[in-house]
C-alpha cells in the first residue's frame, strides 16, 4: 500500500488523539535513514524521539532479537522468568549511578511505566506520599505521570483532575529567568507552603529536560538538590528516559554531575527500538514494597531484554560514548555558526549529542511559529526534525549517534537551507 492508501485508513480508523499529523508511512529504515511507502528517502533527526541512539536496525541488535525469538518470545516474568531479564538487571545495577553498596532493578515497558513504578517504590520505601517535580518536566502520559508533567498542552488539557500530592517547582533555567538559587529557594518555600518535607517521598528531576526543551541542570545544582534531599530524608529520583544510554556522552547524563540517585529510570534507547524500561535503585529502597507488587504482563519481555543486552555491548565495542561527545562537538560548532549568521537563532546548548537551539523573534522572545515553519520546511526537503520546549521554540537534534558523516552533513545543510529561506 502507498502513503495515500494508508493515510485513508488512518483517517478512518485511528483515533484523532493518537494519529500523527504527517501523511507519510515508514516502510523500511537503516541507521539514520528511512524510506516511506512511496519510496521517498528521509533523513531521521528524530530517532524515534530519542529511541534510536544506535540507529535503525543495528545489525547486532537485530541478530540478538532474532536469536531470542528462536528460544522464548514471551512467558511473562511474573509467571516464569528467563535469563535475559536477570542478566539485564545485573548489567543495569553495575552501570547506573545509583547509591548504595547493593542495587536492584525491575523492568517494565515504557518510560511512563518506569516513572509510575519509581513513585510506587518511593512511597512504599519512605511511608510518605508527596512528590515534587519541575516546570517543563515531561514524565509520561499515564495519569500519575501527567500529574508530574509540567506542561498542559498537548498532554493534560483534555483529561480532567490529576492525581494529588504532586507539587511543582521552577526548573533552573537562566535563559528564561530562573537562576539555580531561585529554583532552590522555591523548593524550600514549597516545603513551607504546600508540602512539608517529612511528607515528601521524592523529588523527581530530568538532568536534561527532554520535551521541556533540552535545558541542562548544572552539576552544582544537582549536587545542591542531592544535599537538600539528604537533609530531609527525601529520595532523589532521576528521570533518564530521554537523556540516558549514551545520548549525552556518558551512559547516563547524571554521571556528568558526580552524584548518585536513589532511584533512576531509563527507557527509549535502552533497547534501541524494542519496548523496554527500567527502574534501578538502592536495594533497600527497591525492596520496600511487598511480593508481586511490581511488574506487568509484558514487563521485561525476552526480546526487549535481548536487545538491551546487545545495546550495552555495542556501546562498549563501538566507542559510542566517545562518538556521542564528538557528535555533540560537531553540532555545537554548527549551531555557533548559525547564531552568528541568523539573528533569530539563539541559546544553543548541548550535553554531548543531546543538542538544541532556539528560534527568537526580533525582541528576543520565543518564536514558536518560526520554529514550526523551519521544521515544516525541513520536512519538505526530506528531513525529519522535531521541536520541543515550554514555549515550543526549541529545535532538538536526536539523530542516531551512529549517523554517517555524509548523512549528518546533508541533514544539517537542510536545516541551514530552511533558516536561509525563513530568517
Amino acid at each position: 500500500m502507498n502513503n495515500a492508501e494508508l493515510n485513508a485508513l488512518k483517517e478512518e480508523y485511528v483515533a484523532f488523539g493518537a494519529a500523527t499529523p504527517t501523511t507519510e508511512f515508514a516502510d523500511r529504515a537503516e541507521n539514520a535513514e528511512l524510506w516511506d511507502a512511496d519510496g521517498q528517502r528521509w533523513i531521521d533527526f528524530a530517532g524515534g524521539i530519542g529511541v534510536l541512539n544506535l540507529g535503525h536496525r543495528h545489525p547486532k541488535i537485530v541478530d540478538a532479537v532474532r536469536a531470542q525469538l528462536d528460544k522464548v518470545m514471551h512467558t511473562s516474568a511474573a509467571v516464569i522468568s528467563y535469563a535475559p531479564y536477570v542478566q539485564l538487571c545485573q548489567k543495569l545495577c553495575q552501570l547506573a549511578p545509583v547509591r548504595g553498596p547493593r542495587r536492584k532493578a525491575m523492568l517494565v515497558n515504557t518510560g511512563a511505566e518506569a516513572l509510575e513504578n519509581a513513585i510506587k517504590i518511593a512511597r512504599a520505601a519512605t511511608g510518605r506520599t508527596g512528590i515534587v517535580t519541575f516546570d517543563g518536566a515531561f514524565h509520561g502520559r499515564t495519569m500519575m505521570t501527567l500529574a508530574m508533567t509540567g506542561k498542559v498542552l498537548p498532554y493534560k488539557n483534555d483529561f480532567g483532575p490529576m492525581p494529588g500530592d504532586v507539587f511543582r517547582a521552577p526548573y533552573p533555567n537562566p535563559i528564561h529567568g530562573v537562576s539555580e538559587e531561585a529554583s532552590l529557594k522555591a523548593l524550600r518555600t514549597l516545603f513551607k507552603t504546600d508540602i512539608a518535607p517529612h511528607r515528601t517521598a521524592a523529588i523527581v528531576i530530568e538532568p536534561v529536560q527532554g520535551e521541556g526543551g533540552f535545558y541542562i541542570a548544572s552539576p552544582a545544582y544537582l549536587k545542591a538538590l542531592r544535599e537538600l534531599c539528604d537533609e530531609h530524608g527525601i529520595l532523589l529520583i532521576v528521570d533518564e528516559v530521554q537523556s540516558g544510554f549514551a545520548r549525552t556522552g556518558k551512559l547516563f547524563a547524571l554521571e556528568h554531575s558526580g552524584i548518585e540517585a536513589d532511584l533512576l529510570t531509563t527507557a527509549k534507547s535502552l533497547a534501541n527500538g524494542m519496548p523496554l524500561s527500567a527502574v534501578v535503585g538502592n536495594a533497600e529502597v527497591m525492596d520496600g514494597s511487598g511480593p508481586n507488587s511490581l511488574g506487568g504482563t509484558y514487563s521485561g519481555n525476552p526480546l526487549s531484554c535481548a536487545a538491551a543486552l546487545a545495546v550495552i555491548e555495542v556501546i562498549e565495542e563501538e566507542n559510542i560514548l566517545e562518538r556521542s561527545a564528538a557528535l555533540g562537538d560537531k553540532l555545537a560548532d554548527r549551531f555557533a555558526a548559525w547564531e552568528k549568521r541568523f539573528e533569530q537563532v539563539g541559546h544553543a546548548r548541548n550535553l554531548g549529542a543531546m543538542a538544541a537551539f532556539e528560534l527568537l523573534d526580533s525582541n528576543g522572545n520565543p518564536d514558536p511559529a518560526l520554529t514550526g515553519a523551519v521544521c515544516a520546511k525541513a520536512r519538505d526537503h526530506g528531513l525529519i526534525l522535531l521541536s520541543c520546549g515550554f514555549y515550543g521554540n526549541t529545535i532538538r537534534i536526536l539523530v542516531p549517534i551512529t549517523v554517517e558523516d555524509s548523512v549528518l552533513e546533508e541533514g544539517l545543510n537542510v536545516i541551514e537551507g530552511a533558516l536561509e529561506a525563513l530568517c
